[in-house]
């Protein structure tokens, strides 16, 4: 007995099974390690597509809940998934989170995306979790003077008969990925600096198309909604309208009136609830500094043999913007002024198709309008400028939009 506690063969043993432990635990802090960042690296993969996907539908105005939900599909895709739950991988790792948000500054918007990734060690109850972020810049392009927001409209901008139209230094734009988004007809001639598009084009062409991009850029991103923030006015108490064809009237609230005659508008903000702006056979609509919403259903109709002169505010919210339609009025707005006519600022109606006709005194040094409809339609002779920010209150409008990956 006294011989085998004074033994010392085992100590080899005894010592190398102690040593193993912290060995083994430094094995696994080092396979834990690598395996942890392995699968950040595949986080931040699926973030980096998240917030690319995110960046070609942002809209300004867009809440950060809308933003997260837009993302989660693309991010969810990219992480292989053991069961419908979205947040358990196969690995039996866990992404805590995914988050979603966008900062603005000037004309330039950051998407950021953000998630965590936590896996447990191997040995004991240590945790291990890593963040990881995306960040993608939203850029403008190009200045536009038109732009149709339908997703999917056949010929959503139209060009069409006997029509001249020059942008000078601004771009056709629009969101449609039909394959004729934007379609010229007939004899039209245009003029412009560029058209883009989400589809195709039609028709532009030969000698009847002169862009100074060559030809146009098809398949690109879509174009953002340059009044996408505005906010319509408070309802005021309904007023009346004068009897009688020739008429002045005053700011304010008109319900289910018909305007029509020869009228004169103060300058102000002039809000239709219902009713309609119909002037009717030589009537004319002049206005300098006012604003026209048209709101519950609202209508704005002008025929050949009438004379439209409008102009927008040049300071205050609206300032630039001389029609604005609500985004559920579906009524299409009409302009098709006579001989004398001449409409400046923006003619925004986001729900509806816009039909504008120009005529000789809109193609002489340029005019500062900006169109937006759900679909536009231009025919007659106009000639459109973009050098013109102040008219247009500072308010912008680009076409398509540059997306870069930043972080």
């Amino acid at each position: 007995m006294r011989n085998f506690f004074r033994s010392e063969h085992g100590n080899f043993a005894v010592i190398t099974a102690i040593a193993m432990v912290p060995i083994m635990t430094g094995v696994a802090g080092v396979v834990d390690f690598v395996s942890i960042n392995n699968k950040a690296d595949k986080l931040q993969n699926s973030l980096d597509v998240s917030a690319l996907a995110i960046a070609t539908k942002y809209y300004s105005g867009m809440s950060g809940d809308e933003l997260t939900s837009l993302g989660r599909d693309f991010f969810d895709s990219n992480l292989a998934r053991a069961r419908n739950d979205a947040s358990e991988l196969v690995y039996n790792d866990q992404v805590t989170d995914f988050d979603a948000s966008a900062t603005t500054s000037g004309d330039i918007s950051h998407i950021e995306v953000t998630s965590t990734i936590v896996q447990p060690g191997m040995v004991g109850n240590i945790e291990w979790r890593t963040a990881r972020r995306a960040v993608v810049e939203v850029a403008p392009g190009q200045p536009a003077c038109v732009l149709a927001l339908d997703p999917t409209a056949s010929a959503a901008v139209k060009l069409q008969g006997s029509t001249q139209v020059v942008f000078d230094g601004c771009v056709i734009a629009s969101n449609s990925s039909a394959n004729d988004s934007v379609s010229r007809g007939g004899s039209a001639q245009v003029a412009a600096e560029c058209v883009t598009t989400v589809g195709g084009t039609n028709g532009l062409t030969g000698y009847n198309t002169d862009l100074e991009c060559g030809i146009p850029r098809e398949n690109q991103y879509a174009s953002l909604d340059p009044l996408a923030n505005v906010v319509p006015p408070s309802y005021t108490a309904c007023k009346s309208v004068p009897g009688g064809k020739t008429k002045t009237l005053s700011p304010g609230t008109f319900c289910n009136k018909t305007i029509s005659g020869d009228v004169t508008l103060d300058p102000g903000i002039y809000i239709l609830r219902g009713g309609q702006i119909k002037l009717g056979g030589n009537g004319s609509l002049t206005g300098s500094g006012v604003t026209i919403f048209l709101m519950e259903g609202a209508e704005f109709t002008s025929n050949a043999n009438e004379i439209i002169n409008l102009s927008p505010p040049s300071e205050g919210s609206y300032a630039g913007i001389t029609i604005y339609q609500e985004r559920t009025n579906a009524n299409a707005v009409v302009i098709n002024g006579g001989s004398g006519s001449n409409v400046t600022g923006f003619i925004y109606a986001p729900g509806a198709h816009v039909f504008y006709a120009g005529n000789s005194e809109m193609s002489g040094s340029g005019q500062c309008i900006r169109i937006v409809g759900n679909t536009v339609e231009m025919t007659g002779n106009s000639s459109v400028t973009s050098n013109c920010e102040a008219e247009l209150g500072g308010k912008k409008m680009y076409a398509g939009r540059i997306i870069r990956l930043v972080r």
